[in-house]
């Protein structure tokens, strides 16, 4: 009759105990020393919250529907400038990604060098390539677009370089060794592997993408994020309302109809 207990557990050894007990403290002073470290007024904080969700919450919640033609524009721009930029980063992440895959490059240096292009791009948080972008080409959507764009493609390029060098080379050996050139290669031995994949991430970067774009309007990249900005300065919480209502609809929207379509490539 076998037996349904689990095995007994190793006791641990006094080491262990009390590296885990440093641990938890060092935790505990690390968040006690960056809250004492916070010169905050907590009560005035506290009054002010309450009195602001007394003012601000109620409006939130009575969406000004006369600029709902605006806002719908804006979405359309927003989500516009998403797909562009998104778009434009898997198209520029394939090379990249390719480059920083170990098994393709055949060298370390190439690879090093890759990796050390897409972290220099992921270095920079999408506001700060906003900022620079609006600067080189002026307060539009375009800025909005390249930022979205160069943001994405090191990201993406990372999760390329991941997916190349997981396919299986069994293939690729098998075909170089039945006389196949590169191009075969590519093209009927890592291209079916990586393509399902690599459609199911440039989605998934689209989700991100939206969202980040709704934000860049407020250093003037186009999109929803401008309305967010001004409404902000004009304390029309009614207006901001409507424009976080908006938001939100349509990136549930997108997640659900994304989600599908992965399901469906995966």
């Amino acid at each position: 009759m076998e037996s349904n207990s689990l095995p007994p557990k190793h006791p641990q050894s006094g080491y262990k105990k009390v590296k885990k007990i440093l641990i938890i403290l060092a935790l505990i002073a690390v968040y006690v020393w960056t809250f004492l470290g916070i010169d905050i007024d907590w009560a005035r904080a506290v009054e002010r919250a309450i009195n602001n969700f007394n003012v601000i919450i109620p409006k939130l919640f009575s969406p000004d529907w006369t600029a709902s033609g605006e806002v719908t524009l804006k979405i359309i721009e927003t989500v516009l400038i998403a797909f562009a930029g998104s778009f434009m980063a898997a198209i520029l992440a394939i090379p990249l990604g390719f480059l920083a895959a170990n098994n393709i490059a055949r060298s370390n240096l190439l690879s090093s060098f890759g990796k050390w292009i897409l972290s220099a791009v992921r270095a920079f948080p999408d506001i700060i390539l906003a900022i620079l972008f609006v600067v080189a080409v002026g307060p539009n959507a375009f800025a909005g677009v390249l930022a979205i764009a160069i943001g994405s493609t090191g990201m993406l390029g990372k999760l390329y370089s991941e997916v190349v060098e997981s396919i299986d080379m069994k293939i690729v050996e098998a075909m170089e060794a039945s006389g196949a050139n590169k191009v075969q290669m590519l093209f009927y031995g890592v291209m079916p592997q990586i393509i399902p994949e690599f459609l199911s991430y440039a989605i998934y970067r689209f989700e991100i993408d939206v969202r980040a774009s709704s934000i860049l309007g407020i250093v003037g990249a186009g999109g929803i994020g401008t309305m967010i900005i001004f409404a902000a300065n004009n304390r029309n919480w009614s207006e901001m309302g409507l424009i976080l209502l908006a938001i939100i609809i349509v990136v549930t929207v997108i997640d659900f109809i994304s989600a599908r379509i992965r399901r469906k490539i995966v």
